[in-house]
């Protein structure tokens, strides 16, 4: 189940923003345009690129916070314990 989640979440990623994009264009899938073609049409970036930016931002917005903040301490925070063998592959750590 976990598997098809992902799995869901990648196609989420990747099809709708396009299907909107499309349609704001008025292309269809047979006109066999690229996405980054109507992407720059519509003057529109890229989904993964806005996110990076803004997880960037919120980055250095934690890092100029004062090391009492406790979203600071939670950069340094070290998780005791064993991950199980499965849990280790997916983290490719084993």
């Amino acid at each position: 189940m976990k598997y098809f989640i992902k799995y869901l979440n990648t196609l989420a990623r990747v099809f709708v923003p396009t299907l909107m994009v499309r349609l704001m264009c008025g292309v269809e899938l047979s006109d066999k345009a690229a996405c980054e073609e109507l992407r720059d049409r519509l003057g529109l970036e890229d989904v993964v690129t806005v996110l990076y930016r803004n997880r960037l931002r919120w980055f250095g917005h934690v890092l100029r916070k004062d090391d009492s903040e406790w979203v600071k301490k939670c950069m340094d925070f070290v998780v005791k314990g064993v991950r199980s063998e499965v849990d280790q592959r997916e983290h490719g750590r084993k």
